[in-house]
């Protein structure tokens, strides 16, 4: 595109070159006449003895070879997770082995670099906080998931053959043949608000008494980590407003609070790691049944505590936030 003060449109420079082509004026003279040094003056009359009137318009500045261009095929990897999981481009970038700036300049040109491009968002201005030291507050709640029937679930095999599969793994609660969950999983879930780091647990029900227990065992598993637990946040479900609930914390000298009701967003902490946690893990790939699905949660936890960067602590793994931690960097 020609600049706004440029002193040769396209139809300049064809004029420039027919006076100097076919009306034979000097170089220097012609130049001289439309305001412009000689070289340029010989470049387009070059130009247009060699390609005619079609010489006139601007070349691409987009260069003949790329060498450090991005393959095809990684580009398609990049757009594939993108699409599938709905990574980030640092998520991608760890998971490829790649600087995320080229990630995010490949879905920058297949404008994929808001996620708002693929799914439905509230739209709400994020409002970040964060605790200044590990276990000064902890986040908890439940994520609940379909369990996987026998043969797959209708993400992966269609909703014809899922409910076949469903249908086909009898009892409410157990099968007798195949011994595999129905109905329902609960993941119990916690993290720390100033480390993100997470531990979870997977249950049959979200009662009092299952809270309870996987509160003791987090307090417990953090401690050995040396985090001292002082605040748990949770939402207003049942298991959390219940007598048991409020003793255990006192028991624990775990000072408890709820969030505003009907604001998920006070919880966003967790509310984004069950969207983590449900697209890196739980449908992430095509689990043949309920048991295999859950055997993988402790090693997927494990890559993401201790190698899985997060874009909110700086790029960091969570694990990095902690001191002195047997296995750390494992």
């Amino acid at each position: 595109m020609v600049h706004a003060n440029a002193p040769l449109t396209p139809r300049g420079r064809l004029l420039l070159a027919q006076l100097i082509v076919e009306d034979g004026w000097p170089v220097v003279r012609a130049a001289e006449h439309f305001n412009v040094s000689w070289p340029t003056a010989k470049r387009w009359a070059v130009r247009y003895l060699e390609m005619g009137e079609v010489g006139m318009i601007d070349r691409s500045s987009r260069p003949h070879h790329s060498p450090n261009r991005t393959p095809e095929q990684v580009k398609r990897r990049i757009v594939d997770l993108r699409w599938r999981t709905r990574l980030s481009p640092l998520a991608i970038a760890s998971r490829l082995n790649m600087p995320a700036s080229t990630v995010h300049a490949v879905l920058v040109r297949c404008r994929l670099n808001r996620l708002s491009h693929i799914d439905i968002r509230t739209g709400e201005v994020i409002r970040r906080y964060e605790h200044p030291y590990p276990g000064s507050m902890i986040h908890v709640d439940v994520k609940k998931l379909g369990n996987i029937p026998n043969g797959g679930g209708w993400r992966f095999v269609g909703r014809a053959k899922g409910r076949k599969n469903r249908l086909a793994t009898p009892g409410t609660t157990r099968s007798r043949h195949h011994n595999e969950l129905l109905g329902h999983a609960f993941v119990h879930t916690v993290i720390d608000d100033h480390s993100r780091v997470a531990y979870a647990e997977i249950h049959d029900d979200e009662t009092a008494m299952t809270a309870v227990a996987v509160l003791r065992r987090a307090v417990s598993w953090f401690a050995s980590r040396g985090v001292t637990v002082e605040r748990v946040l949770s939402d207003n479900g049942g298991c959390y407003r219940s007598t048991l609930w409020k003793q255990t914390c006192a028991e624990l000298a775990v000072k408890h609070k709820r969030t505003r009701p009907y604001r998920p967003q006070t919880n966003g902490k967790i509310e984004r790691f069950h969207r983590t946690v449900a697209a890196e893990w739980a449908f992430a790939r095509h689990y043949k049944s309920e048991r295999t699905r859950r055997s993988a949660l402790p090693a997927w936890l494990h890559t993401y505590n201790h190698h899985r960067q997060h874009s909110a602590i700086g790029r960091n793994v969570p694990f990095s936030r902690l001191t002195n931690v047997p296995g750390q960097y494992t």
